[in-house]
């Protein structure tokens, strides 16, 4: 209430301002205003250059994020100094409404600097972080601007005489609006707090990243509750009220949104256990490829073609699911070979294995192998076994690569791959048309 008063007298003054302008812009009073304005900008540009690059080359990194909020609102601010100053040092004789305004205006762009930095911190880049930061610098000038014409007054009134009743409780669309921005303002800070406690806890290496997850998970809701409990009491809400929610919430859960429940409950289950990882190589029926994110819901997995699979939790509890990298990150590779009988079988698996060696790409540790896998109509079956330590990447050109070198060093020993032959025998003479 202490800030509406505040607001309310300053709405009070703009007419008197507003006046003391006109009066002033024909004078050299507007003049000596203009000319602390302009000093103003450029002492506090030129502080704002060397403080910046001073303290980001020299601050730790854990700093950054503050460092940051100050280098957005060191411009508006330092610029508001120097124009508070001015506007004491001229009030001795002579008005300094231009000054007020220009106050007014340097404060409102420290706000939306602010308050823009600290949404793109809390939100992900996308469409919505820039509809969101639209809508609330249009909020924040659409105030000013009300507030600069005198309207704002009247706008409050005009909202405070639209009254219902909900209840036994009679309310007003003033103090609908109010408790609406001490909601939002308590929830804002409950995540712009959470994103940065999950990101010291991310850049802890001492704990293992699914529980990092799950850590991080688990206080962001935590924040988000007592926010909206905190909020719910400032608006003086009966917070009593929400167990009637809790048991709507609880009936929903048990008719329509057991699979939602599921999920989530699943994917703290995956967290926690450490069966799945962030990085890890695993196939879920027929979708191979690395897991990129782990979700509370779902689970991300990017394919070797670039597109990303969502898989709801709940699949990967109650179906089979083949973790390439669950215990070794590295994965086998075979290749099957096929040599004619009358070649060298020795000299050819020599050469194979000298093959797969020479990759760069194959591990030495285990070595590549070469088997005999079976003696079959065309030619003897041989099988290479190459371990590579980064299936994520795909084995297609590792594969096609060492197919390429076995059939050079093939050519050049004389060793033949055979295909497939077909004789026809014509038996007995074939009638005369």
């Amino acid at each position: 209430m202490y800030v509406w008063s505040a607001i309310t007298k300053m709405n009070q003054d703009i007419p008197l301002i507003w006046h003391e302008l006109f009066l002033d812009l024909s004078t050299p009073v507007a003049l000596w205003q203009l000319a602390v304005i302009a000093m103003a900008c450029g002492v506090a540009w030129i502080i704002n250059g060397a403080v910046r690059a001073r303290m980001m080359r020299s601050a730790p990194e854990s700093w950054k994020l503050g460092i940051g909020g100050i280098n957005r609102v060191l411009f508006p601010l330092s610029t508001l100094i120097f124009v508070y100053l001015g506007k004491t040092a001229l009030a001795h004789w002579q008005h300094t409404s231009l000054l007020q305004l220009a106050s007014t205006l340097l404060l409102a762009m420290a706000v939306i600097r602010l308050a823009v930095y600290a949404v793109r911190y809390i939100l992900a880049p996308g469409g919505l972080l820039k509809t969101l930061e639209n809508s609330l610098s249009g909020l924040i000038w659409m105030v000013l601007a009300l507030h600069l014409s005198g309207l704002l007054p009247q706008l409050w009134q005009v909202l405070e005489d639209v009254q219902f009743n909900i209840g036994k409780n009679q309310l007003n669309l003033l103090l609908v609006s109010q408790a609406l921005l001490t909601i939002i303002s308590t929830i804002f800070i409950a995540l712009w707090l959470s994103r940065l406690l999950e990101n010291k806890l991310m850049r802890n290496e001492h704990i293992n990243m699914n529980m990092r997850v799950v850590i991080s998970k688990l206080l962001r809701g935590f924040l988000l509750v007592i926010a909206v409990l905190v909020a719910l009491s400032a608006v003086g809400l009966d917070i009593t009220l929400l167990s009637i929610f809790g048991g709507a919430l609880g009936v929903g859960l048990g008719f329509g949104l057991q699979r939602i429940a599921s999920n989530y409950v699943s994917g703290f289950i995956i967290l926690l256990d450490r069966s799945m990882q962030i990085g890890d190589v695993i196939t879920v029926e027929t979708h191979y490829g690395v897991v990129s994110d782990l979700r509370t819901r779902y689970l991300v997995l990017r394919k070797l073609d670039g597109t990303e699979v969502i898989i709801p939790n709940e699949m990967l509890i109650i179906n089979t699911v083949i973790n390439h990298s669950f215990t070794d990150h590295k994965a086998r590779v075979q290749l099957p070979i096929l040599v004619s009988y009358d070649s060298p079988l020795e000299l050819a698996m020599q050469l194979i294995a000298d093959a797969a060696t020479s990759h760069p790409r194959i591990l030495s540790t285990p070595a590549p192998t070469v088997h005999v896998k079976g003696f079959g109509d065309n030619g003897i079956d041989l099988t290479l076994s190459i371990w590579i330590p980064d299936p994520e990447e795909g084995s297609a050109a590792t594969q096609s690569e060492v197919f390429l070198a076995i059939w050079r060093a093939f050519k050049q020993n004389n060793i033949v791959i055979p295909y497939p032959h077909r004789e026809v025998r014509v038996i007995g003479n074939l009638p005369v048309a």
